[in-house]
């Protein structure tokens, strides 16, 4: 008797001075998304720190946490903590670890069953009802304003290659560009006043050098690098000017190379009848280019 009366007192003071832990599962079967509860405690903590878990973190990955609470003072920690599962399927919540002090404690493993209650003839109800929200214009601008510019952006887009297409600048190459730069030239010419002046080297000279250039971008002739003599000739086989503008061309060429070499002095009225005629000559050359272009198609 002695004997049984000592361990019952050691029994009794061990557990008057250790630390107790007890857990409690409200539900081990749950339906899928029904809110179970999970409470632990321990007592005689003595002031103990208690170390876990941080809150929302304790139960593993299945289990969602909803709330999470601890109350603690000197000799009592309590955490409760409710979740949900939302697959179906059995599931464990392992064994918990609570170290107090130097002493590591543990919860019992539950194991927690979820099943599926719907069935097909229920019926489906929105938590909550809809909320209906007014919006202004600039609501509506943040919601659609990407959709509009990008909109937007696709007509100025077509709207610019159909301008491009139907529109587009002539090119540089062109006669009717060719031509009137080569006009813009000669006006400049004209405004030097070689020819009041009677100063017919430099008139001449300048008025075969515009000239040679717009044969060449215009007929494709490399008048800017023949003598006018292989120029003459070539202008003949090649047909592409009419034989009025040859003319006039080989006069002023002709005449220019005399110039050139002091072998004739033109007057004004010559002058003025040259720069004339190869300003007209500049002027009907769209023409040479319209009827070589028919003469090529037919």
């Amino acid at each position: 008797m002695k004997k049984i009366f000592l361990l019952l007192s050691f029994f009794i003071c061990v557990n008057a001075f250790s630390q107790l832990l007890s857990s409690n599962l409200e539900k081990k079967t749950l339906a899928l998304g029904e809110v179970d509860h999970l409470v632990i405690k321990i007592d005689n903590l003595k002031s103990n720190a208690v170390i876990t878990a941080p809150k929302n973190e304790l139960l593993p990955f299945h289990f969602e946490e909803i709330k999470d609470s601890i109350s603690i003072n000197a000799n009592t920690y309590e955490r409760k903590i409710e979740f949900a599962v939302y697959e179906e399927g059995t599931f464990k919540i392992p064994e918990l670890e609570f170290k107090v002090g130097q002493k590591l404690l543990k919860t019992i493993p539950y194991e927690i069953e979820v099943i599926n209650t719907a069935t097909k003839e229920d019926q489906i109800n929105d938590i909550m009802k809809n909320k209906e929200v007014d919006l202004e214009v600039t609501d509506y601008w943040q919601l659609y304003k990407w959709y509009l510019l990008a909109v937007i952006a696709f007509v100025c887009l077509v709207i610019t290659i159909v301008m491009i297409l139907k529109y587009g600048r002539k090119s540089k190459d062109s006669p009717v560009v060719a031509t009137n730069q080569t006009l813009k030239e000669l006006d400049s010419l004209k405004k030097k006043k070689y020819i009041e002046e009677g100063n017919y080297r430099s008139f001449y000279v300048e008025l075969i050098d515009i000239s040679r250039k717009f044969i060449a971008k215009q007929y494709r002739i490399p008048a800017d690098v023949l003598l006018t003599d292989d120029l003459i000739v070539l202008m003949k086989e090649n047909n592409t000017i009419s034989q009025d503008n040859e003319k006039i061309v080989e006069d002023v060429f002709l005449r220019g190379d005399l110039v050139k070499f002091a072998k004739t002095f033109p007057d004004k009225d010559l002058m003025e009848k040259d720069f004339a005629e190869i300003r007209d000559f500049v002027q009907r050359s769209s023409k040479d280019i319209e009827f070589e272009n028919l003469r090529k198609d037919v």
